[in-house]
């Protein structure tokens, strides 16, 4: 039987930060300045001119910051902004050592979901409630989950998103076409919507040829709607066990393509066919992975893949000759992940001017409307520009109104759900997933193992084993 080796989503898409320590705003700086070392993995760019009168620093893991100081810069020809972008394996210990030790740069620091809290508690963001920021005036013209994705446990705004990221389906529409007769998004929505019916696509696909998806690592976009940790004990869901029931049985049905998540093979997915290999292929071994595809007997196509809304450009970048093909719907849940959040280093001696950046990269409409263009595809939070945009269309996926259908689904997230130990449970929980794949362990072995890593890395949560 030809078996997918499990992806730990979690690991490979997201880093994880270990505590800081004490709590509170960053203490002040000495007169030594910037105390972090510049990182090898750092690729600092300048955009304005050398002359300029006022300098600003940006601290960022995406390269799009880059974008946006170049395009700050054409109406403020008085502002230099030095962006610096760090692999995000470096980014939060990069972070950690600059505003512990009182560093005064960057004046913006940028930080994913992942990471804010932790950000938030070590006092690593300023207060952006309080004069003269006053950020709790824009607060309706957000989407609601992102607007409380930046804010302290006390209701305080302490960073903001220019982005939405929910999590969708995104299909090919000619293979929607040959098996049910149809590509539309709410047609092949319901084919989606539950863990049953999934699965049940996945039957009827392999019945045609065709693979669901390339990997089980899909679902994992759609695992985070209920949170992991309720009044100090774990709660492992229904929704959770669906997951990993769910995972099993595309893997034992050979319901998925064998290839691994990011993984060369996944990429060519998007793209067409791609042989089919057995399950004795190591898929980390890209050299395995190549010499078993120019053995193997047959090929497929896959149907579709689990992806955030910035998947739109994923496709488009990787794919550009299936322009028209692919489609859009909702999943199995109502998630996120990702997102560049923007809040001001408490120490910066130019805060008015991180301010004024921060605003024109998440409320300024004309900047707005310039990314909506520019990116051809990724969703914006300030609710007055997408709806703007509610009625474009997307002529890669077939002429689709993308900008509507996310901010639906956007709209349904609820952001109590995520709790700062999710990326650690999450690595663990696919680990888990992995395990029971690759036959090391029975369903309930790995269960087990699972609640006792728990209990080993967060020793004050209750775990209650059922």
């Amino acid at each position: 039987m030809r078996k997918l080796l499990a992806a730990v989503l979690a690991g490979t898409m997201i880093f994880s930060m270990a505590a800081c320590g004490d709590t509170g705003e960053a203490p002040a700086a000495d007169d030594g300045g910037d105390a972090a070392a510049e990182s090898s993995t750092d690729d600092a760019q300048v955009s304005g001119k050398a002359d300029a009168s006022q300098k600003l620093v940006i601290w960022t893991m995406a390269a799009d910051m880059q974008q946006f100081a170049d395009k700050y810069v054409e109406s403020h020809p008085d502002v230099a902004i030095e962006v610096v972008v760090t692999a995000p394996a470096d980014y939060p210990t990069k972070v950690q050592n600059a505003l512990r030790s009182g560093a005064k740069d960057p004046d913006v620091v940028c930080a994913e979901p992942q990471s804010i809290q932790t950000f938030i508690e070590a006092g690593f963001f300023e207060d952006l409630n309080q004069e003269p920021y006053n950020a709790q005036q824009y607060a309706e013209n957000f989407v609601d989950y992102v607007w409380a994705a930046g804010q302290d446990s006390e209701g305080n705004q302490r960073c903001i998103s220019y982005q939405i990221t929910p999590s969708a389906i995104f299909y090919r529409r000619d293979i929607a076409e040959d098996v049910y007769g149809t590509s539309d998004p709410e047609v092949i929505g319901e084919k989606f919507a539950t863990y049953d019916s999934i699965l049940t696509t996945g039957q009827e696909m392999k019945e045609k040829g065709y693979r669901i998806f390339a990997s089980t690592g899909e679902l994992g976009f759609f695992a985070g709607n209920e949170p992991w940790i309720v009044d100090g004990t774990l709660n492992l869901s229904q929704s959770r066990m669906d997951q990993m029931n769910t995972a099993i049985e595309l893997y034992t049905q050979d319901l998925t393509c064998y290839v691994d998540t990011w993984s060369t093979t996944w990429y060519q997915a998007m793209n067409g066919p791609i042989p089919l290999v057995g399950d004795e292929v190591d898929m980390w071994d890209q050299e395995a992975v190549d010499a078993a595809a120019a053995a193997a007997e047959g090929e497929t196509e896959v149907f579709a893949f689990g992806l955030p809304s910035w998947g739109v450009l994923t496709l488009r970048d990787n794919a550009p000759d299936n322009s028209g093909k692919w489609g859009v719907c909702q999943g199995p849940t109502y998630t996120f992940s990702g997102g560049t959040f923007l809040g001001i280093n408490p120490n910066s001696e130019d805060k008015d001017l991180a301010w004024d950046f921060i605003t024109f990269c998440t409320t300024n409409e004309e900047t707005l409307d310039w990314w909506i263009e520019t990116s051809e595809g990724d969703v914006v939070s300030w609710i007055p520009s997408i709806e703007k945009h509610r009625d474009d269309e997307n002529e890669y996926y077939g002429g689709q109104k993308l900008y509507e259908l996310f901010l639906g689904l956007a709209e349904h997230i609820d952001y109590s759900n995520v709790t700062p130990m999710d990326t650690e449970c999450n690595d663990l929980w696919n680990a888990a997933i992995g395990s029971i794949q690759r036959g090391e362990m029975t369903q309930e072995e790995a269960i087990s193992n699972f609640y006792d890593q728990i209990e080993s890395t967060y020793p004050d949560i209750t775990v209650n084993r059922e």
